[in-house]
């Protein structure tokens, strides 16, 4: 199962996080955010990360154009989208040769059909709560519902993961290919615990 950990914006702390290999290292580029990157982290800086690790950018309601001014500064592997964009929007960023994760905001009146527009040009799904914040919001949406999910494209699950609630991760139908990490694993915004890090890291891995 693949670990991404999002929300990452101090540069020690990049770097701590980076040693332990995750496979995708998420970047907000929306004002909005806490954890808001710009200005925190230089290009310089992510080509420093390993290879290995997909850096992506994460992006809410954001023009083509500056999405694609901020994959090619910071040299982007991926592109979460996580506002309202549309399937042509995706197709547009898909168009820039990165990754494409679309994020869909879950409640019990969430309708899986709605992803359906997307299947085509994103890479994967990513399913978080819904709540105040676009994401980060440190709350899990009930599991259950993803038994409603019944396309092949393979998911993200996202939305106040933690050590505990992650020990039931094999409980969750269909398996996702990957989890989203955030606030559940930090000190304040934007500021990992990597003891904690290190431990789920274990977990997943072992």
């Amino acid at each position: 199962m693949k670990i991404k950990v999002c929300g990452m914006r101090d540069p020690e702390n990049i770097r701590q996080v980076a040693a332990l290999r995750p496979d995708y290292m998420g970047f907000i580029f929306y004002e909005g955010s806490k954890r808001f990157a710009e200005g925190h982290i230089t290009p310089e800086l992510l080509a420093e990360l390993p290879a290995s690790i997909k850096k992506t950018g994460v992006f809410v309601n954001a023009t083509p154009e500056s999405i694609k001014t901020t994959v090619q500064k910071y040299k982007l592997d991926a592109v979460q989208l996580h506002g309202k964009e549309s399937p042509r929007q995706c197709a547009e960023v898909k168009a820039l040769g990165v990754e494409v994760i679309k994020v869909f905001s879950m409640d019990g009146k969430f309708l899986f059909e709605n992803t359906l527009l997307y299947e085509s040009c994103a890479d994967y799904f990513l399913f978080d709560t819904k709540g105040q914040e676009y994401g980060g919001n440190g709350i899990p949406f009930d599991w259950e519902l993803l038994k409603g999910y019944l396309s092949p494209k393979p998911y993200f699950l996202s939305g106040g993961l933690n050590l505990e609630n992650i020990k039931h991760l094999d409980e969750v139908r269909p398996q996702p290919f990957g989890i989203d990490v955030n606030s559940g694993f930090e000190q304040e915004p934007g500021l990992k615990k990597v003891e904690e890090l290190k431990k789920l890291f274990e977990l997943i891995r072992s």
